[in-house]
């Protein structure tokens, strides 16, 4: 049966997408003459199981189909994003090395992907324990920072897997970023936390980092065969407006298949519906201007 819950509808000659606004493809962005500085962008939510490791996975992976250089940091002491990119994080340098000694040279925990554009800077259980090694350190709030500054000019745009938390870690993630992307289960419980994480992200625009914009609230495991689902994504245009991504992404099996493999869901299932739509998400983003 094909899947079609992305499926626009049409409504008296206008095409209006699942958020309900019309409905737009974005044209394909242009290829860049050359690369940097980069703008980060950290992917949050407190609440886990929301999409957002498979977010920052294919959302790299589509920004480097369409020639973006993209630096994916896993910043989960799972290592869910390494993983999902194929890479082992056994007996190598990771995130949490970089934090704990910032003279240390980034470039030495930088691996390539099989996705060509896409660069990895990896996690590991190791970073469970940077919270209490930070605890003490001067200014522990803008640690990836510093260490994010070393690379910045070398890619178009860097993105921040954070872990299911408000702590210190995502603390730092915000801290560092230009952009929060924050991606939201068509789930009710998933929508009551948005207003604590709003709120940890305000606190630091307010004392850490000004310059720090809501890029956007994208809506995941999309299912319109369900009322619940349909009314969730209403909710969140109503109350989020403009800053929900029309992009939206449909619930699927192809994801945690995409994962096992090891490889983005753009290169396992192409032409499949998700894989359309996290193109599209790539292609709304540079329409946005939140990536050059």
């Amino acid at each position: 049966m094909a899947n079609t819950q992305n499926k626009p509808k049409k409504r008296d000659d206008v095409v209006l997408g699942p958020t309900g606004r019309p409905y737009n493809g974005f044209p394909t962005p242009g290829r860049l003459d050359s690369h940097g500085p980069a703008r980060i962008i950290a992917l949050c939510n407190q609440k886990g199981g929301v999409g957002k490791t498979t977010t920052s996975i294919n959302l790299a992976a589509s920004l480097a189909e369409y020639g973006r250089k993209v630096l994916a940091v896993d910043f989960d002491p799972q290592g869910a994003l390494s993983a999902g990119l194929g890479i082992a994080t056994h007996d190598v340098t990771t995130i949490y090395d970089l934090m704990l000694d910032t003279k240390r040279d980034a470039h030495d925990a930088i691996l390539q992907t099989h996705v060509d554009g896409l660069d990895l800077i990896p996690a590991n259980i190791d970073l469970s324990a940077a919270e209490v090694h930070l605890v003490n350190e001067v200014a522990r709030e803008m640690i990836l920072a510093r260490v994010l500054r070393k690379v910045q000019n070398e890619y178009d745009v860097i993105l921040i897997d954070c872990q299911p938390s408000l702590g210190l870690l995502t603390v730092n993630a915000l801290t560092a970023a230009h952009g929060v992307l924050i991606p939201l289960e068509c789930e009710f419980f998933a929508l009551r936390g948005v207003a604590l994480l709003i709120e940890t992200i305000e606190k630091v625009q307010d004392r850490l980092n000004p310059s720090l914009e809501l890029d956007g609230l994208l809506a995941t495991m999309y299912d319109s065969r369900t009322l619940h689902s349909r009314e969730v994504l209403e909710r969140i245009v109503e109350t989020f407006g403009d800053k929900v991504f029309e992009t939206v992404i449909g619930r699927t099996v192809k994801f945690p298949d995409a994962s096992v493999s090891g490889v983005p869901i753009i290169e396992y299932a192409p032409q499949h519906d998700a894989a359309q739509a996290y193109l599209r998400l790539a292609r709304e983003l540079v329409h946005r201007g939140a990536v050059a």
